[in-house]
C-alpha cells in the first residue's frame, strides 16, 4: 500500500456481488463454496450498516429469452431451467445480508436502471454483465456518495468479483478484497489482485479497518 492505493476508511463503500440464493446450495447453480463465503460477507454488511457506511448489493437477473445475458450464458438460459428469473425466489439476495428478511428485489425498477433503496445507506443495483460498472448507475451513485474506496465481497471470484475489481481499478478506486467473503478466491487470484494494488485481507482485518483505519 502507498499513498495512491491505501484505503480511505472514511470514504469506503461495501459491494456485495451476486450473493443471491441461486448460487447457494439447494438451487440450480448452488455450490458450497458460495455458502462458505456468506457468513463473512454478512458480518461485513452488518458492520457497514451499523456504522452508517454505504452498502450496495449488486445482483444479476436473466430474462427468459436470454436477451440481457452474456453470450456465454444464453444457451444455458434458453435450454435449461430458469436462472435468476426476475421475481423468482432464486433471484433474491441471501437473507443473512439483508436488513430485514422480507425485503425483495424490485426487479422492474432495477432492470430499468433504477437504484432500489432498502436502508438509510443501503441500496441494490442490477448489472447485465460480469462487471458491476457496465451499463449500471454504480459509478454515478458512488460519486454522489463521495466514495473513493471499495470493499468487495461476493460470488464467484473468477467471474463477477474479478471483473468488478478490474473495472474499479480502471476508474481509480482504492480497493479492498475481503478474502474469506469472496468465493473461489485462491492464492493465485490474490497474487493477481495484489499486483494491481488491491489490499487482500480477511474479514477480521476489514472490520478493524472500518473501525479504526490503519
Amino acid at each position: 500500500m502507498d499513498e495512491w492505493t491505501r484505503p480511505d476508511p472514511f470514504r469506503m463503500a461495501l459491494l456485495t456481488i451476486d450473493v443471491q440464493r441461486e448460487f447457494l446450495p439447494g438451487f440450480p447453480s448452488g455450490r458450497p463454496d458460495n455458502a462458505n463465503a456468506v457468513p463473512a460477507a454478512a458480518e461485513i454488511v452488518r458492520a457497514f450498516r451499523n456504522a452508517g457506511r454505504p452498502v450496495i448489493h449488486i445482483v444479476r437477473l436473466y430474462l427468459p429469452d436470454g436477451s440481457n445475458a452474456d453470450l456465454c450464458r444464453r444457451t444455458r438460459i434458453l435450454s435449461g431451467p430458469p436462472i435468476l428469473a426476475p421475481g423468482s425466489e432464486s433471484s433474491q439476495i441471501a437473507p443473512d445480508l439483508l436488513p430485514h428478511p422480507s425485503i425483495t428485489l424490485d426487479h422492474e425498477l432495477l432492470m430499468s436502471g433504477g437504484v432500489q433503496q432498502i436502508g438509510q445507506a443501503e441500496w441494490i443495483i442490477y448489472k447485465p454483465r460480469f462487471g458491476s460498472f457496465y451499463k449500471t448507475p454504480l459509478e454515478r451513485h458512488l460519486a454522489e456518495s463521495g466514495v473513493n474506496t471499495l470493499v468487495i465481497t461476493g460470488s464467484n471470484f473468477p467471474n463477477c468479483p474479478r471483473a468488478t475489481i478490474y473495472e474499479a481499478s480502471e476508474r481509480d478506486f482504492r480497493i479492498v478484497a475481503v478474502t474469506d467473503a469472496i468465493s473461489l478466491l485462491d492464492e493465485k487470484g490474490i497474487g493477481e489482485l495484489q499486483a494491481i494494488g488491491v489490499l487482500c485481507i480477511p474479514s477480521k482485518e476489514a472490520l478493524t479497518l472500518l473501525k479504526t483505519g490503519f
